[in-house]
């Protein structure tokens, strides 16, 4: 059974669906089979690794509204060992079609039973909210990771995602837990920056990832493309980044991953990329 992490925080703008897509494209990058979730109805996840969300055909949405199984929504991307299953704009109204629906907090845990199998990670980018399509993430997930912005307001908001967390662990998903806070956007440039890692650090401990994600134009140029950053330029400081967070998870969970299959240890990291990096060249 793979591990699914779903990637949270209600606030936007935080580099909540950047992490989702590279975390996502690094690990199936250490040729561990990856399964990319978009539950966000912007879809943006969906566009960054090159699915046209408007000629999407099946999508999340058509799963949570039970018209059909889960694997017949996956689509490959350009990265052998990765596969999403897209977002739709028609996902803005699920919540609603939804809420009638008997146990509606569980039926992506549901829908995600078969399909966990086949991969080692499950990753979930949620939408900038605490609804109903984030409860469903919440549920089906083995843990949440939470991107927070090197920002002023960093900590703004987490007090009820945290909470949120807290109640679908008394009432759905007992064994949920923190992958781990992220830090994005960090301008080393900026005292800020610094004393906003100081300030997280001192509020989530040891759960903050030793990674942190610097500010980075072809970070933030790669999505346009439709691209993961280290299809985009594996030689950029945002590709060096989430390839080191996709190490630091593939350590966490080394324990959980020799529980789960009989395959030998994850391939090196920093032999991060097999063929699929071959074949694409950096965009210049």
């Amino acid at each position: 059974m793979g591990k699914v992490i779903a990637i949270a925080n209600q606030k936007g703008g935080v580099g909540k669906t950047t992490t989702a897509i590279n975390l996502a494209a690094s690990l199936a990058a250490t040729e561990r089979p990856t399964l990319l979730i978009d539950i966000d109805p912007q879809a943006n996840c969906s566009s960054g690794v090159g699915v046209n969300p408007r000629t999407v055909q099946k999508s999340t949405y058509e799963v949570l509204i039970g018209n059909i199984a889960l694997e017949e929504a996956v689509l490959p991307t350009d990265l052998p060992f990765l596969e999403i299953v897209p977002s739709h704009i028609n996902l803005v109204g699920a919540e609603i079609e939804m809420i009638d629906v008997a146990e509606r907090e569980r039926i992506l845990a549901h829908a995600l039973r078969r399909a966990r199998r086949k991969y080692d990670f499950v990753i979930i980018d949620c939408p900038p909210s605490l609804g109903l399509l984030t409860l469903n993430a919440l549920t089906a997930a083995n843990s949440v990771l939470i991107p927070v912005q090197a920002e002023y307001f960093a900590l703004e908001g987490l007090g009820q995602l945290l909470n949120t967390i807290k109640i679908v662990r008394q009432h759905l998903n007992p064994n949920l837990e923190i992958e781990g806070v992220l830090l994005t956007m960090f301008d080393t440039r900026l005292r800020l920056s610094n004393q906003v890692a100081e300030e997280v650090q001192r509020y989530f401990g040891d759960k903050v990832f030793r990674t942190i994600v610097q500010r980075n134009v072809r970070l933030s140029e790669a999505p346009s493309f439709g691209r993961p950053v280290l299809l985009y330029d594996i030689t950029s400081i945002g590709a060096r980044n989430y390839m080191a967070l996709a190490r630091e998870i593939l350590q966490n969970n080394q324990r959980f991953l020799q529980n789960d299959t009989t395959s030998e240890e994850a391939p090196a990291t920093n032999g991060i990329l097999p063929s699929a990096m071959h074949r694409a060249s950096p965009a210049s």
